[in-house]
């Protein structure tokens, strides 16, 4: 427990002006001390080693190795690390491969600030944080399509669902090379793989499954 110290903070985003928001939010708050911001992932381990923060906010949707791949690695780094997501994706299907990966908490940038605040202290404190908005309804009649697809999805790995939801999302193997800082030949690779693995042929296909899952909008 640290409710008898103020908790320091690590922001991880590629906007600029969202880390900016961020911080102006959380510094306002009584319980929050030092808050430091990086632009992307792979910087996180060397300033995690070096700050020690005792809060990791990181976006999920980053140039580069993205937030799932982040919050794997830092914990490979450092079990105890504690992630919260702050995401503009609200599905699912997100918030379970946050989970997966080893993050305690995700909010949805769509959210009141003060649920952001809430977030931060409830994790600092050992406790996990789903935003209650961000929690599936027990009765949705498209439940046996979502838990079928989610199930053929966790072949994925997080660098290859990072990259499947770009292709279904219509991009292409350059674009997502582009976005991704990798290079073309990989990005094919993993097409490929991920095709393979979720037993489907075409760009299509893979658009159709992120519609069950929510992860696009038909």
């Amino acid at each position: 427990m640290i409710d008898n110290k103020k908790i320091s903070v690590l922001l991880v985003d590629d906007h600029e002006v969202v880390r900016a928001g961020f911080k102006i939010l959380l510094s306002s708050q009584v319980f929050i001390g030092h808050i430091a911001d990086i632009d992307r992932g792979e910087l996180v381990a060397q300033e995690y080693e070096r700050l020690k923060p005792d809060v990791v906010v990181m976006d999920l949707s980053m140039p580069g190795i993205g937030g799932l791949e982040t919050i794997r690695r830092l914990q490979k780094l450092d079990p105890s690390a504690v992630v919260l997501v702050y995401s503009i994706h609200d599905e699912a299907i997100y918030v379970e491969r946050a989970l997966e990966a080893g993050a305690v908490g995700y909010v949805s940038k769509n959210s009141a600030a003060e649920v952001l605040a809430e977030a931060v202290k409830s994790v600092a404190n050992g406790k996990r944080y789903i935003e209650q908005s961000l929690l599936p309804e027990p009765d949705d009649v498209r439940q046996v399509n979502i838990d079928h697809s989610r199930q053929v999805l966790d072949l994925l790995s997080p660098r290859e669902f990072d990259v499947f939801c770009r292709l279904a999302k219509g991009m292409t193997a350059h674009e997502v090379a582009a976005d991704m800082h990798l290079g073309y030949k990989t990005i094919a690779n993993y097409n490929t793989q991920i095709k393979t693995k979720l037993r489907v042929n075409t760009a299509a296909d893979l658009a159709n499954i992120a519609v069950v899952l929510g992860i696009i909008k038909p």
